[in-house]
């Protein structure tokens, strides 16, 4: 073999050498980073975990509550991103009027006394017992150094918990919903009350609230409430909170607390009969809602189980 052969040969022996290792080496690194992002993303941020520190408090009265439950602002904790909701009241009278105190802290560790208004009211507190009966919807009053006292009618025996729903208007907060609930006792013997089986009408007070939409957890979904009175449409429904309707869900067995928000515009006090909501759901099963609205002065609260798929 003459010489220009053997060093023909021996430099194509040597580039594919070389392409070799750098095969070898592309795999190598492909692994590598294959390795890294599924130990780093094992379906949870962590970074998301850390700037959402959950009291004790809030860790015993949910068992089996994951971190992801957190994020959704289902309102099952009673800290979320460096803001708590705190209160020395942990039992509350039995069958009479009883007032709750407490005070919404920020990530500085001081009381918030900044809140923007949300339906006309800076603070929107609600009280439910764990069977789901004994809604209450209350606009408590803030004191200069950031307690919130709110003022409870009677109260049966059981588990209640209670949310604080507000927007910070100042510092990291500023501008978000946030919905932070704790637990209280209400002694006495608990008398569980089953909830009705889901439907989409309730009566309340004369007036038959029909629900319309076919709801999917976890998804946004166009909704429809229609009013009507003695079979007749009603179209005199009076503002409330700067709309003609306010509509809480609740979900059975962990209490997960929705706001589904009005969509109608208000134009006077000839509201109805039809009221749009964007109805978002974040779990599937039976949520008890409590929908309110007003008309002649007086404020009405019917009350519906609906199922979500």
């Amino acid at each position: 073999m003459s010489f220009a052969s053997r060093f023909t040969l021996r430099r194509r022996a040597l580039a594919a050498a070389g392409t070799a290792a750098v095969l070898a080496l592309a795999l190598a690194a492909c692994g590598s980073s294959k390795d890294s992002s599924g130990s780093s993303m094992p379906g949870m941020d962590h970074s998301s975990m850390s700037s959402a520190p959950a009291s004790s408090h809030s860790m015993d009265s949910m068992p089996g509550m994951d971190h992801g439950s957190m994020a959704t602002g289902d309102g099952l904790a009673d800290s979320k991103d460096g803001y708590q909701l705190a209160s020395n009241t942990a039992e509350l009278p039995t069958g009479k009027a009883g007032d709750y105190a407490f005070r919404i802290m920020g990530p500085d560790g001081k009381p918030v006394t900044g809140f923007a208004e949300d339906q006309t009211k800076r603070m929107h507190f609600y009280a439910i017992r764990s069977d789901l009966t004994g809604f209450q919807h209350l606009h408590p009053v803030m004191a200069a150094d950031g307690t919130w006292t709110a003022g409870l009618a009677a109260l049966e025996p059981g588990s209640w918990r209670i949310f604080a729903s507000f927007i910070p208007d100042s510092g990291a907060g500023k501008g978000k919903d946030f919905v932070l609930s704790r637990t209280v006792t209400v002694p006495g013997a608990a008398k569980s009350t089953p909830l009705p089986a889901a439907a989409s009408t309730a009566e309340v007070d004369g007036y038959t609230v029909t629900v319309k939409g076919e709801l999917m957890a976890g998804m946004a979904h166009p909704m429809t409430v229609g009013i009507s009175k003695d079979g007749k449409p009603v179209t005199d429904l009076q503002p409330y909170l700067d709309t003609y309707a306010h509509l809480t869900a609740f979900h059975t067995g962990d209490q997960a607390f929705a706001h589904l928000h009005p969509e109608t515009k208000v134009s006077g006090d000839h509201g109805g009969p039809d009221l749009s909501f964007h109805a978002m759901l974040p779990k599937p099963g039976n949520w008890r809602m409590f929908l309110q609205f007003q008309t002649g002065g007086t404020l009405h609260t019917a009350a519906l189980t609906l199922r979500v798929s």
